[in-house]
């Protein structure tokens, strides 16, 4: 491949990310209404019970901020958000008193679960006439470039 095939590649990439993130908009995804039902959730706020479910019960709110790429105000706002819809609740540290974990409630989990089954429901709708091997090998690209997206931004950070 030519550096210039190279470069037209990159930037094709590019553009399908930024693609990607619009369509990833409150907006967008709002026109999507889970089927089951339920109504959709705000991206941000999903974010939150996204991030305290990776954590898995050791999440706090810089952890929160560090995974939407937030600061402390914005994250600690959003996770009272989630709070107040019952989807997450805040315990002391039986480690430090001082910091407080995030935990998803019941009603959280269920909203996380219903989350994921309706985002793959759509996922799986726009692949439908892919042959097997193409989504096989898209979903094998697809988490490579975030694997390695993760450590050059987490590498330019700092951290």
């Amino acid at each position: 491949m030519s550096e210039r095939e190279q470069q037209e590649a990159v930037a094709a990439v590019e553009r399908a990310m930024v693609a990607i993130r619009r369509s990833q908009s409150r907006r967008s995804l709002g026109r999507l209404a889970p089927p089951d039902g339920g109504r959709a959730v705000d991206p941000t706020l999903f974010g939150v019970l996204d991030a305290v479910e990776e954590r898995d019960g050791a999440c706090s709110v810089t952890d929160v901020a560090t995974a939407l790429g937030v600061d402390q105000p914005r994250a600690s706002r959003l996770v009272l958000r989630a709070v107040d819809e019952g989807w997450v609740v805040r315990a002391a540290d039986p480690a430090d008193a001082r910091r407080t974990l995030l935990t998803l409630t019941r009603a959280g989990r269920e909203q996380v679960d219903r989350t994921h089954r309706f985002r793959q429901q759509v996922f799986a709708r726009v692949m439908e006439d892919w042959p097997d091997a193409d989504r096989t090998e898209f979903a094998r690209l697809l988490a490579a470039f975030v694997g390695s997206f993760g450590q050059v931004t987490r590498g330019a950070g700092g951290s």
